[in-house]
């Protein structure tokens, strides 16, 4: 039975005899590792037997193991792992011997990389799903890795704000154990208080003469020199560029809702409750939008976009292209720069 590692916690009373985990998410994988050990301890499994599939293996050790039911020795946990993901004819075989022989006291818990179709289609594998759990350890993304995150945050009992989880998810996609070592350092540095952006860019910034926020302040009030300068400071001194990514992004969009409100009739009074903007930053983005227009704020969020994929997908540290879209805060820049494109 496919299992996401999510629910996990649900089926381990009692632990089934068979468990498959299968996948390339190194936090996930260890995570659901332990909770299986963990669960099969407290069920009597006290004894674990480790073996792995090498050039030398001999699939017979397997068997034995699997076998020995003396009344003096333990309940055992087998951790069997295969490095290619595929047990060969041989282990086939052995899998086939192992499951027509009933033994109450061992667990095995079979281990390898992602499984693909081969894999899960292959009579081997469905033979084992039909005994126990397949547990897919594939890295979530989008949705799934939101709420995997909320999961985690409520698990160290943490308070974040919003706009700082939207941080996180900009920071983290892609790297559970990142973003897990993270969490537990703010349970140990911030167990009670309200977790902000600013927080996080003090904690997981490296420390720089010039922040993010002052960056995106300055670009807000198109002083295109001053914000240059910081983002080249910003960018020697090491600042990571998905926190960067994620404020700059953040203002465009911002922007952008606020100028489609205004263009529907709304007025920017009641406006500012809406969208949580604090009396101390009104001015900042009054005066961007009375110089950008809706056509410039649309291209701005296409190019963040961009940049943002290529850093993603690629890694790609775009910092020739970050200086573009913070002088596309400038009006006048559109009608010189507007045309180029960024590889």
């Amino acid at each position: 039975m496919r299992v996401y590692p999510d629910q996990l916690k649900k089926h381990l009373q009692p632990l089934p005899q068979i468990c498959l985990l299968f996948g390339d998410d190194l936090w996930l994988v260890e995570n659901s590792k332990q909770q299986l050990i963990t669960a099969a301890k407290k069920q009597g499994f006290d004894e674990r037997v480790q073996l792995t599939q090498e050039t030398s293996f001999n699939w017979q050790d397997l068997i034995q193991e699997w076998q020995s039911m003396s009344l003096f020795a333990s309940r055992r946990i087998i951790e069997l792992t295969l490095p290619n993901g595929k047990p060969g004819t041989e282990g086939a075989k052995a899998f086939q011997t192992i499951l027509s022989q009933a033994n109450p006291d061992i667990i095995l818990i079979v281990q390898g990389p992602k499984a693909g179709l081969e894999q899960t289609n292959s009579k081997w594998f469905k033979s084992l799903d039909s005994k126990g759990l397949y547990i897919p350890c594939a890295t979530p993304e989008g949705k799934q890795f939101e709420r995997w995150l909320d999961g985690r945050i409520m698990h160290y009992k943490l308070t974040v704000h919003h706009d700082a989880k939207a941080m996180m998810f900009n920071l983290f996609e892609g790297n559970l154990l990142a973003a897990e070592q993270a969490m537990q350092m703010l349970q140990l540095v911030s167990p009670n208080s309200n977790i902000t952006p600013e927080q996080l860019t003090h904690y997981f910034e490296d420390q720089s003469r010039f922040s993010v926020f002052q960056l995106t302040d300055a670009i807000l009030l198109n002083h295109q020199k001053q914000a240059q300068h910081m983002l080249a400071q910003l960018q020697s001194e090491g600042t990571a560029m998905p926190i960067l990514m994620w404020a700059v992004f953040k203002e465009i969009t911002l922007l952008l809702n606020l100028k489609l409100a205004q263009s529907q009739g709304e007025q920017l009074n009641k406006l500012w409750g809406q969208y949580r903007i604090w009396d101390k930053r009104k001015p900042l983005y009054q005066a961007a939008l009375s110089r950008l227009e809706l056509h410039h704020l649309e291209h701005m969020l296409a190019l963040a976009s961009s940049l943002e994929l290529n850093l993603k997908q690629y890694g790609a540290e775009d910092w020739i292209g970050m200086s573009h879209l913070c002088i596309l805060f400038d009006p006048r820049a559109h009608n010189r720069l507007a045309h180029i494109e960024l590889n």
